[in-house]
């Protein structure tokens, strides 16, 4: 009754959320000291029980794009994550870790590890945001850093994607507002001194699916090698709804009036 009465007292456009973690470190060669290790570190935020329907909406989505599982509670996702990925690593490297185990050079090519942190924010007056913050190494020149965020309809647990904001046939318009923010916010005049920089060298600008819906803007994040050498980090571009006025949704105005 206690549960069902917090429901029901529940503002519709908040959403209350819980954490789960999963910590484990398993060494590549158990018998040895000096052993590379593999660390899994998981903090992950779950949308609590007493939020009903729109709350297993928003955990099975966070579940899928982080983990790639199905209809799997936020709980058992994690701890299935460790498990697989610790497992996997032992199956697959120690082969190779044995073949260069004389080759001190390369010992640190072994240490593996997969960090995931998460917070959610309040969106606008009807969405929340959830921000997952991943970080891994599993061999090679340097490991990855990158954020992906979800904005999720607060009422519903529906996740809003670019096509829910802007008007069909506005990529051209709203990839000119992108540019020309890049450029301000980089100091220069022109997509060739932006190049130069490092920015835009191979890929044209565009609008990433990942962005942060907000009361007076959207923000959109690029993550490192994206629009830019990964040495420059990520990359964000605040842009006010005033100027994004012409091509957004009126369905979407509901979300930020």
């Amino acid at each position: 009754i206690l549960m069902l009465a917090g429901c029901q007292q529940m503002d519709e456009n908040t959403v209350e959320f819980e954490t789960f973690t999963a910590d484990k470190t398993v060494a590549l060669v158990s018998e040895d000291e000096d052993s590379p290790l593999c660390k899994v570190s998981l903090k992950l935020q779950s949308a609590t029980k007493e939020c009903g329907h729109r709350g297993e909406v928003i955990n099975h989505t966070v579940v899928e794009h982080l983990f790639h599982m199905q209809e799997v509670s936020v709980k058992s996702a994690v701890d299935r994550f460790a498990e697989d990925f610790t497992q996997t690593y032992r199956q697959t490297m120690l082969p190779l870790y044995n073949q260069d185990r004389n080759d001190t050079t390369k010992r640190s090519w072994y240490d593996f590890h997969y960090i995931i942190s998460t917070e959610t924010q309040k969106g606008s007056q009807k969405t929340v945001a959830y921000i997952a913050t991943v970080d891994y190494y599993e061999g090679g020149a340097h490991g990855t850093n990158q954020q992906e965020i979800m904005n999720f309809e607060a009422k519903t647990g529906r996740l809003l994607t670019l096509q829910d904001i802007f008007i069909d046939g506005s990529e051209e318009e709203l990839n000119k507002i992108l540019l020309d923010a890049l450029i301000e916010s980089k100091g220069v005049s022109s997509l060739s001194d932006l190049k130069q920089k490092g920015y835009l060298v191979s890929v044209d600008i565009y609008a990433p699916q990942n962005f942060i819906i907000g009361e007076e803007t959207i923000t959109f994040i690029y993550n490192p090698s994206e629009i830019a050498p990964y040495t420059e980090g990520a990359t964000q571009l605040i842009i006010p709804y005033t100027t994004l006025e012409k091509i957004l949704k009126n369905s979407f105005h509901s979300f930020i009036l």
